[in-house]
């Protein structure tokens, strides 16, 4: 896991704590100071892995998410047997791998990397700290046009760096183009397994009303709920209190693993928060 810097959440403090109380050894990487995290986890800093002094963040969101994606990739190609997983991530059972792989599909058409693991021979992994490390290169997955505008801001002096091309880039979309070139896919969880509750539904996992419908999605297969982060925590954010309501799936999930969520608010409403409580 790695969170940059800063305090945790209870959304994050909920996953790490899952995690624990699955039995797994946890790891929270950080480059700045970090509070709040569950007792058991241990914390590293992230020059351990991956030594840097300025983090690649997307264009339109401000997300850390490019540079957690470079760093992961580096992390499961230096550490055997090790599975990354997302602060996001909520552990419903343990996780075991006995080929090293470890992820899921998310939708009809991406892998999700939110919960990874690779054998560190992989040819995909290699793929992925590859191109990781050209942060003007074109994807080979993009259509024919798309690659074509790409080559000529190239061509012209003022190439395309990866902050401004769409969300994902790097994270699932590129998984997604690896594993199926190498034929790694096969190993890929069916989205039962990691992420068994759609993006358009994530609301349904803090509607006090709604829990059976969330759970519903669950089965006896599934390892792992992925929370969206980002966007719930966004909405949670412009709620009263910041809360999720009282009996909803998340409330639930609170309360069994012994979170107090008003010891570890998710920050203020922003305008953006706004936003998105607005857009759905």
């Amino acid at each position: 896991m790695l969170w940059v810097e800063g305090p945790l959440s209870y959304v994050e403090q909920l996953c790490v704590q899952s995690f624990l109380d699955a039995g797994h050894d946890v790891t929270l990487y950080h480059y700045g100071e970090v509070e709040r995290v569950p007792e058991g986890a241990a914390k590293v800093h992230g020059r351990e892995i991956l030594d840097r002094d300025e983090f690649i963040s997307h264009g339109r969101t401000g997300s850390m998410a490019l540079f957690s994606d470079v760093f992961r990739y580096h992390m499961l190609s230096k550490l055997d047997r090790t599975i990354w997983a997302d602060t996001d991530a909520y552990c419903m059972r343990p996780f075991n791998t006995e080929t090293g792989h470890f992820y899921g599909w998310e939708s009809e058409h991406h892998i999700n990397g939110g919960v990874l693991g690779f054998p560190q021979d992989s040819e995909a992994l290699a793929g992925l700290l590859e191109m990781s490390g050209d942060e003007y290169g074109i994807p080979f997955w993009y259509s024919d046009g798309a690659k074509a505008k790409l080559q000529a801001n190239i061509d012209a002096g003022h190439p395309t760096h990866v902050s401004d091309l769409p969300w994902g880039v790097w994270g699932p979309h590129a998984v997604t183009a690896w594993v199926q070139r190498t034929g790694e896919d096969k190993y890929a969880f069916p989205r039962e397994v990691l992420y068994p509750i759609p993006f358009q539904n994530r609301r349904h996992m803090v509607n006090g009303r709604k829990r059976a419908m969330a759970e519903n999605w669950l089965s006896d297969k599934t390892l792992s709920v992925h929370l969206y982060g980002r966007r719930i925590r966004q909405f949670l954010a412009s709620r009263p209190g910041g809360l999720p309501d009282e009996g909803g799936f998340v409330d639930h999930l609170l309360k069994k693993h012994g979170i107090d969520p008003h010891a570890a608010p998710i920050p203020v409403k922003t305008a953006e928060v706004e936003k998105e409580a607005e857009q759905g």
